[in-house]
């Protein structure tokens, strides 16, 4: 087998005898303290239930692979969401494979044994000495608590469903079939109802969320000198991601006076001013890759000005009204519809729209000063379940277990010519994540205080 080498700029040439120095004087190659991981029983018994929905077919499910972010520099790799769910793994190029039969195989590739060739200290991509070791078969095996076999042993002839769109080339291995997409629904669907493990990794990245923007309050000081203290409070939410989580589980969007109006503000390149209220969106995503999301809108100053707390408690109000809608049998929209309800009624009470609320709802004339839905599963993806059929998920009525967020929002444009001029550039969003219980809800982001009064005590705990 020719051996391919991802080499680049920084690769010189390798004499033979250099070639054969380095395959010779090298200790024992096996790392000590490998156990299973926490997730594998998890992840066993998700397989398990996939292969019963799909008995006597064959099912590849791709981890994904490196993606370029320049020239020869390659992102941090994240496996696909559903491949992590199903396998607890997180290296790049493997693949799952459940058998007719429902018995799965991990496709993987081992790291290079050192006396084989030149990838462990050549290749930038997958040599050890460039991204760091990977589990050799033994070890993999032994993590994932699946039967594994090296990546060019895979063979993708005959019929199968294939997780499409994660490798190209297994996709282009295997022919099209009409079942692609129920199996691509079906393992979105299996993660609308969280298992115990999976609450816990949430409750953790949520915890861990709550210290960051704890960290950023207290950096505040600091950060308003800063011309770029969007930024620098990014930063420091980054931090306590990298230090307790993997990274954040999104880009953090830290948006000060009227860029809190951009729903997706991730440039944070803007000042912060002492009198303006700062919206922060940001969660941690755990080692795991189960990630938080959870939404504060504080005054820089520390206390709201009489214009900031109206709007504030309008938001706060819907919020509340929605959370209270949480219990399982519920329609998954009526907690949108609440929240809405509540907002039109305080537009209309502001004198911005004449109408009664049903009318608003139904011509949807608020959407001018709220634009989007107010909330979303939550999990291994921020938005998770996005592949789910609409009468499960959205058009679906609510389960015990499931994990979502609640964040209605109201986004009054600086050049809305609409609104009364104190309006005018003032965004406020509210987010908690919750976790359906038996009998409603458990919020899991209680540890941050919603309550603008909350909010003002809590800032002068920190500064």
């Amino acid at each position: 087998m020719t051996e391919v080498l991802n080499t680049g700029s920084h690769d010189l040439p390798v004499t033979d005898e250099l070639a054969a120095f380095m395959r010779t004087g090298w200790a024992g190659e096996r790392r000590a303290g490998i156990a299973p991981l926490p997730i594998a029983p998890w992840a066993a018994k998700r397989r398990a239930a996939l292969a019963q929905r799909f008995p006597g077919e064959r099912l590849v499910i791709p981890a994904g692979t490196l993606k370029v972010r320049s020239n020869d520099s390659d992102y941090r790799f994240r496996p696909h969401s559903a491949y992590s769910y199903l396998t607890g793994a997180g290296e790049s190029d493997d693949v799952l494979v459940i058998e007719p039969s429902g018995e799965a195989v991990l496709y993987v590739r081992p790291r290079a044994p050192r006396e084989e060739g030149q990838e462990f200290y050549r290749d930038r991509r997958y040599g050890e000495f460039w991204a760091g070791p990977r589990p050799d078969l033994a070890e993999a095996a032994e993590l994932y608590q699946v039967e594994c076999a090296h990546i060019r042993d895979l063979d993708l002839k005959g019929p199968a469903r294939v997780l499409r769109g994660v490798d190209a080339s297994v996709d282009a291995r295997v022919e099209r079939g009409g079942g692609d997409a129920e199996l691509e629904s079906f393992l979105s669907e299996m993660r609308l109802i969280k298992d115990e493990w999976e609450v816990g990794e949430l409750r953790s990245a949520v915890e861990a969320t709550v210290r960051g923007f704890e960290d950023v309050v207290r950096a505040l000081p600091q950060a308003m000198g800063h011309r770029r203290g969007e930024r620098y409070l990014e930063g420091v939410f980054g931090l306590r991601a990298r230090l307790e989580g993997d990274a954040v589980g999104y880009d953090s969007i830290v948006a000060s006076g009227s860029h809190a109006c951009v729903l997706h503000w991730i440039r944070n390149d803007g000042p912060l001013r002492r009198d303006d209220l700062l919206l922060m969106d940001a969660g941690v995503e755990s080692d795991t890759l189960y990630t938080a999301d959870v939404t504060r809108t504080f005054p820089l100053s520390g206390r709201f000005s009489a214009v900031q707390r109206q709007v504030y408690e309008l938001v706060y109000e819907a919020q509340t009204a929605a959370i209270a809608t949480l219990r399982p049998g519920a329609r998954f929209r009526d907690f949108h519809l609440a929240a809405m309800r509540v907002i039109c009624e305080g537009l209309r009470d502001w004198g911005l729209l004449k109408e009664p609320a049903d009318t608003l709802l139904e011509t949807g004339l608020y959407r001018r000063y709220t634009l989007c839905s107010s909330g979303h599963m939550l999990g291994l993806d921020v938005h998770d379940c996005a592949k789910s059929r609409a009468e499960v998920y959205l058009d679906g009525v609510l389960e015990e277990g499931q994990v979502l967020t609640v964040e209605p929002g109201l986004y009054l444009q600086p050049d809305d010519l609409t609104l009364p001029e104190e309006l005018r550039g003032i965004g406020v969003r509210i987010e908690d994540d919750l976790v359906i219980t038996a009998d409603g809800a458990e919020l899991l982001s209680g540890g941050l205080p919603r309550h603008p009064d909350e909010i003002e005590a809590w800032m002068g705990t920190l500064l």
